[in-house]
């Protein structure tokens, strides 16, 4: 039983029921915040977005005074008894955001899952966008400009124009290669989006974002939800649990390298995983280019591995 500190004025045996019922309701993370109003523990990063939705939402640290009815209030729920009343019928293609995502993902989250109650009440999820216009960062000059963009589940590509009234579009990803992650400090906004897909064996990348936060995050999770689409028919046996961590991919890491030599062969590079697995691809940015490896034999023996050279993908930011 937690024990509050011997000089308080007076023992608050509010504080220690909150503190004994933290192992139970608040998970491994021990928070020190609670909601009031919702009787769940969060966070502190997570207490400040609650804030965001007073009219839902009023959290307040365990470690001030608690009215009984308050502690009574958590101890009858709790995280567990939200997460199967708030979370009971989220699409499995839903990005689920952790502690480490960034503030817009966890922000809609707790938006999604409070406010507009889109889990709980199927009628409440609106359709996924699949076609509008999102700021599209040019290739020469860096300037964002409005483009409008169409993910087909038929056609299995997501297509931009750069012109509204144009037939033919710009460019055509198809989903089987399609990759999208937030990357708000990289792009310069909070809804920033860089898309990676392969076009003639080249990884092409385009930066985009949104004015409206949930509108931003709708795109991500339809590109989400059209690749859960496509693998369920690639891969017709595999369950949710086997599909949904190939949906998209955060990048482990990006930057810089130094090289030396005039050739791009010449160079200094540490690898860094994407899966280690047969048949992978391993990749690291470097100055303009991405050099691609693939495992292709393991020794158990020894445990050596074995690369084969697949050539030098330029990487072009368009």
């Amino acid at each position: 039983m937690y024990v509050p500190d011997s000089g308080a004025p007076y023992f608050n045996w509010n504080l220690v029921i909150m503190h004994d019922l933290l192992p139970q309701r608040g998970g491994r993370m021990r928070p020190d915040w609670a909601s009031l109003t919702l009787g769940v523990f969060v966070c502190q990063a997570c207490s400040l977005l609650h804030r965001s939705i007073p009219h839902i939402s009023r959290v307040k640290s365990i470690q001030e005074t608690w009215d009984a009815s308050d502690v009574e209030l958590v101890a009858a729920l709790g995280n567990t008894a939200a997460k199967a009343k708030y979370e009971q019928k989220v699409p499995a293609f839903y990005y689920r955001p952790t502690h480490t995502d960034c503030k817009l993902l966890r922000e809609q989250w707790i938006r999604a899952k409070y406010e507009r109650n889109e889990f709980e009440f199927i009628e409440k999820q609106e359709p996924y966008s699949s076609e509008g216009f999102l700021w599209k960062r040019g290739r020469d000059n860096g300037q964002f400009l409005s483009r409008k963009f169409i993910l087909s589940e038929r056609e299995g590509a997501l297509k931009y124009f750069n012109k509204q009234d144009a037939r033919d579009p710009k460019a055509v990803m198809k989903i089987e290669t399609l990759n999208a992650t937030f990357q708000p400090a990289k792009i310069g906004n909070p809804c920033g989006l860089q898309i990676t897909y392969l076009k003639d064996n080249s990884t092409r990348n385009i930066f985009v974002y949104h004015s409206d936060a949930k509108e931003m995050v709708d795109w991500f999770n339809s590109i989400r939800a059209a690749r859960f689409h496509y693998l369920q028919v690639a891969f017709p046996g595999a369950s949710d649990e086997e599909l949904v961590p190939k949906l998209t991919r955060n990048f482990m890491r990006e930057g810089f390298m130094e090289k030396t030599g005039p050739k791009v062969c010449a160079v200094f590079i540490s690898f860094t995983p994407l899966k280690k697995k047969e048949n992978t691809v391993w990749r690291s940015s470097i100055k303009g280019h991405i050099l691609s490896y693939f495992l292709t034999k393991h020794t158990p023996s020894c445990g050596r591995v074995t690369h084969l050279w697949e050539g030098l993908l330029p990487f072009v930011m368009s």
